[in-house]
């Protein structure tokens, strides 16, 4: 007996012994944690010390649920037809379209700019720079800058959904230059080859897959913002009529028509960037 007593303290001792290691002190870590904190206490207290002025909040809640129903599942068309509403979604459409052109185009040229591997650093920190800002601005704050000086409508639209558009893509046409091989830049300037022979015949050519999987997934997102665009700009489309059915016919059963109809749409869109993708992928 006490020979295996021994023998299990021996074995209990030759195991190696086990520490649990705690984790470093992490200021990242911790900033995050305090201000979803911060902001969960802001927000009960909102709650708690909100005006409801005599609002039943049950009555509501079942309210809100009857309205969410009969949009959903009872749409219907009572202000225009099957084939206006086509047309409007053409031109929201088309405004997708046009912005993603002229700022895939724009946007082509400032990435080689800058890319890091293309040109000097001071212009690749200045347009990157640029870039960021514009992006960091909500495109519907663009529109309404524009809209002081062309008023509102589709042509400051078009400007602010453009401008957005072309700070999007050069951040991602210029990671895509900047991943291509070293080797082939520098082969190439050995031989006596210009910046835009390069360009053309190996930064284009060898990243042109990224290129158009990139300009239609902005197209896929300046479609849903055309359609803010039509009700917050005065843009047309669809956009507008979803604007005037909510807020000036009040008709939400139009309302859950339009959306079904934009949610149609935007399926097909991503249909057609999946095929486009997988042919890409094939090619290459």
């Amino acid at each position: 007996m006490e020979h295996s007593s021994y023998e299990l303290r021996k074995g209990t001792d030759s195991m190696p012994e086990q520490r649990i290691k705690a984790k470093p002190f992490n200021k990242s870590s911790f900033v995050i944690t305090a201000t979803l904190v911060v902001l969960l206490i802001l927000t009960i207290y909102g709650f708690l010390t909100f005006d409801y002025k005599d609002l039943q909040f049950w009555d509501a809640v079942l309210s809100t649920g009857e309205t969410i129903r009969t949009m959903f599942l009872e749409p219907q068309m009572n202000h225009f037809t099957f084939g206006e509403a086509l047309k409007q979604v053409s031109i929201t459409l088309g405004l997708a379209f046009l912005t993603t052109i002229f700022g895939g185009v724009i946007a082509l040229f400032l990435a080689l700019l800058a890319a890091r591997n293309l040109s000097t650093k001071t212009v690749s920190v200045v347009v990157k720079a640029i870039v960021s800002f514009i992006r960091a601005v909500p495109t519907v704050l663009w529109v309404l800058i524009f809209a002081v000086a062309a008023g509102l409508g589709g042509v400051a639209a078009v400007i602010g959904m453009t401008f957005h558009s072309v700070s999007y893509l050069v951040k991602a046409f210029s990671e895509s230059f900047e991943e291509l091989d070293k080797g082939v830049i520098e082969a190439l300037k050995a031989s006596g080859a210009g910046w835009w022979k390069i360009v053309f015949q190996a930064v284009i050519p060898s990243s042109m897959s990224y290129l158009i999987s990139w300009t239609f997934m902005r197209f896929e997102i300046n479609f849903a913002v055309a359609v803010a665009m039509g009700a917050a700009a005065g843009a047309g489309g669809i956009g507008f009529d979803m604007f005037m059915a909510s807020s000036f016919y009040y008709d939400v059963r139009e309302v859950g028509f339009i959306t079904y109809l934009i949610l149609a749409f935007a399926i097909v869109l991503e249909l057609v960037a999946t095929q486009i993708k997988k042919r890409l992928k094939v090619r290459s």
